[in-house]
């Protein structure tokens, strides 16, 4: 008896257990049924948007191994160009305290410029393992070099045969505004000479780079001035005349000079840190002012 109704049981739970697998196949029959149009569209816009973000992630990750294995590099980048910053400044402390013009020769005979060869020798000899007794080697050899090359050997012909002389070419006058503008930088003793209440809030890369706006401007009149007729536009006519007529009265004639309008940046403006800038500069020595018609001249100077 006990074995029939074990087997009953067992039997009840297997229909029971039929009949609630068939009551959830029913349900999701009818779940699939009420919305059949939208049902597929809005499941394939899930599995996009579920693409797109896996995607986003995997670049995240990526970028972000990249970054990593960057670290140490920089790290190395950053350590080098700290040790260059310390051999930098150690050759600054002994550069001239002017910078030769443009146009004009350097002469190695300066004890300044010397000086400041032998410090960069020993830094670099330093670094690359050269012995420091080389250094005073070729310092004389080059400075001997040099002075060789400024006095030419004259040449004795014997026998009787002399070659004929070659006549000096004539040196070509310069023209006005063909030489390239001086570019004397304050230095740091200068901007300290100064008063405070002139100094104000300058700095010395502000006025050097201002300097170097003004050479700008005159460079550009400068070319203006020898430019031919047949090369200069309707608009830069106009002011090419204009610069030549200025250019030819006494207080500028021959030299590198620029108008109150043609400041324009990008560092010297017409602000009242620029007009600190253009009065530090006329106390310096480094240019002069000017009236001629209705302009504001600027003429730059040798200090």
């Amino acid at each position: 008896m006990d074995v029939k109704q074990a087997a009953g049981l067992s039997l009840d739970s297997l229909v029971s257990s039929f009949n609630t697998r068939i009551a959830e196949l029913q349900d999701l029959v009818v779940a699939r049924n009420m919305y059949p149009a939208s049902s597929i569209t809005d499941l394939s816009a899930v599995d996009t948007t579920l693409k797109a973000m896996e995607l986003q992630l995997q670049q995240i990750k990526d970028r972000l191994r990249e970054e990593t294995l960057a670290i140490p590099k920089a790290k190395k980048l950053i350590q080098a160009s700290l040790q260059q910053q310390k051999k930098l400044q150690s050759m600054s402390a002994y550069a001239p305290s002017y910078l030769p013009e443009r146009e004009k020769v350097v002469h190695y005979d300066n004890s300044s410029w010397y000086l400041f060869v032998y410090v960069v020798l020993n830094i670099l000899g330093s670094s690359l393992g050269m012995t420091p007794a080389l250094t005073p080697l070729i310092l004389s050899s080059h400075f001997a070099s040099s002075s060789t090359k400024e006095e030419p050997t004259k040449q004795d012909h014997s026998f009787g045969i002399h070659e004929p002389k070659e006549e000096p070419a004539p040196v070509a006058k310069e023209k006005k505004g063909r030489g390239s503008p001086p570019l004397w930088y304050i230095t740091a003793n200068e901007l300290d000479s100064l008063s405070s209440y002139m100094r104000g809030r300058l700095t010395l890369d502000k006025i050097n780079s201002a300097i170097s706006d003004m050479a700008a401007y005159a460079e550009a009149n400068a070319q203006l001035i020898t430019a031919p007729r047949k090369k200069l536009t309707e608009s830069t006519l106009e002011k090419a005349l204009e610069i030549r007529e200025i250019g030819m009265a006494e207080s500028v004639k021959g030299k590198h000079f620029f108008l109150e309008t043609d400041v324009k940046g990008p560092t010297l403006k017409l602000d009242n840190t620029g007009k600190a800038i253009l009065t530090v500069l006329r106390h310096l020595g480094r240019l002069s002012e000017s009236r001629i018609g209705h302009h504001r001249v600027f003429v730059l100077l040798r200090p």
